[in-house]
């Protein structure tokens, strides 16, 4: 196996887990060119990740022709393409581009038409990881890892580039610890609350703790008030571009956030990185959780459905912040160990 393209051209979080399929390529294939189909806004994850040797940019490719869209396919002369996050329309360009291993999971109509290697897969009724899920996608060039979570934080290849500017790494305090607030999602997870994270800073002691808040600038506005309720906290909100979060993070000790990419990008840095969670399958924190050496998910363990179609979740703010603060100082204990 020379060449190949994985392809997921969906969300940063989604992407980050994605990663350790790469680094179990590698494992398998160490001198294999590994081509990454993804979304322009998710390309300085896809840049982090030393096992990956190309960004295939989708956006940029979607302007083309159909015949030149086929042609940007066929360019890599991949052997194999895996069809991570399933997209009719790139199954087509695949299959017309003549990749000859075209890998897809048996829950879409369509792999049956365009892919020749389906994988039995429903991820929807998995019990497994959204990781160890993906990892079933290299059976069919021969990749057979049943790797448990402790064991895949190893695989993601997470080596962040590019640099701070000085105003913001002098941010950064050596004598507390620097925690991350993220407390929205932009809608692409279920979110524990303004209330709560309020509460939770008012349990951090200053002379302990140094607080920033992340986030795009529209979230900032949404959340003024926190703000306005803690004036100690430092304002990232729409400050840092995404190479830039990726940096600061890293450089951090520790992260608070939903089931959202900067979470995983906490976990994948190796700080402490706690997510909040909804019991909702396949939302919960067994599909979702972040994945790293001081990663941890909270969940209120029930059978719950009620909030399935709404955008909140009780089961979920009903998570106190001193049960966050305990988990945030057993997690602190266990790494000064």
């Amino acid at each position: 196996m020379k060449r190949i393209i994985i392809s997921r051209t969906d969300s940063i979080g989604d992407v980050m887990l994605t990663l350790p399929l790469c680094g179990v390529i590698k494992k398998h294939f160490p001198t294999c060119e590994i081509f990454f189909l993804g979304r322009a806004y998710t390309k300085a994850v896809i840049d982090s990740c030393e096992n990956i040797d190309h960004f295939l940019n989708f956006d940029e490719l979607e302007k083309l022709s159909v015949l030149n869209q086929v042609e940007a396919l066929k360019k890599p002369g991949a052997d194999a393409i895996i069809h991570v996050f399933p997209v009719k329309k790139i199954a087509l360009l695949a299959k017309k581009a003549l990749i000859p291993i075209r890998v897809g999971a048996s829950g879409r109509w369509y792999h049956y038409v365009y892919c020749n290697k389906i994988v039995a897969l429903t991820r929807r009724r998995s019990a497994l990881h959204e990781a160890q899920l993906n990892l079933k996608l290299l059976q069919p060039i021969g990749v057979h890892e049943d790797l448990n979570i402790d064991e895949i934080g190893a695989f993601y290849g997470w080596k962040p580039k590019g640099n701070l500017r000085p105003e913001i790494s002098n941010l950064i305090d050596d004598q507390r610890f620097n925690l991350i607030l993220h407390p929205r999602s932009k809608g692409s997870a279920r979110e524990w609350g303004l209330k709560n994270f309020s509460g939770l800073v008012t349990l951090l002691p200053e002379n302990d703790f140094r607080i920033f808040v992340t986030g795009t600038a529209t979230e900032g506005e949404q959340i003024n008030e926190l703000f306005d309720y803690h004036p100690s906290l430092i304002n990232l909100t729409g400050k840092l571009n995404l190479v830039e979060l990726i940096q600061f993070i890293s450089k951090a000790d520790g992260l608070i956030a939903a089931s959202t990419g900067p979470l995983h990008i906490a976990a994948a840095s190796g700080i402490i990185a706690i997510g909040i969670y909804p019991p909702i399958k396949p939302m919960h924190p067994g599909r979702w959780r972040p994945v790293g050496p001081f990663a941890s998910a909270l969940v209120m363990e029930k059978d719950c459905n009620r909030c399935r179609k709404t955008n909140s979740c009780r089961c979920m703010t009903d998570i106190l912040p001193e049960q966050v603060f305990q988990k945030l100082n057993e997690l602190r204990n266990e790494r000064n160990r």
